[in-house]
């Protein structure tokens, strides 16, 4: 298994995939949240304590980067799918 995820992985040379988010720097000054649906972009040690709001593809999830998110990606902590539960039937 970690042998397909090391081909899939991106380049070293290249660095990680980052968008450039126009108002980073406003976000940091007056803890604006950002909304983004790059689920792709990496999570930088720069964006630690920010706020972002990622699309999961019907609605955007708010998160607070953490350190332990550095290195991930964004869309790691949007989930796309609710969790399945049985509903209780009427008759038993």
């Amino acid at each position: 298994m970690h042998a397909t995820l090391r081909i899939l992985s991106r380049s070293a040379w290249k660095g990680p995939y980052f968008v450039n988010f126009p108002a980073l720097r406003d976000s940091m000054r007056n803890n604006i949240v950002i909304k983004t649906q790059a689920r792709a972009c990496a999570i930088l040690p720069t964006f630690v304590g920010l706020r972002f709001a990622v699309h999961n593809g019907k609605e955007y999830i708010q998160m607070t980067i953490t350190q332990d998110m550095v290195g991930h990606k964004l869309g790691e902590f949007a989930m796309t799918r609710k969790k399945f539960h049985y509903k209780p039937s009427k008759n038993k």
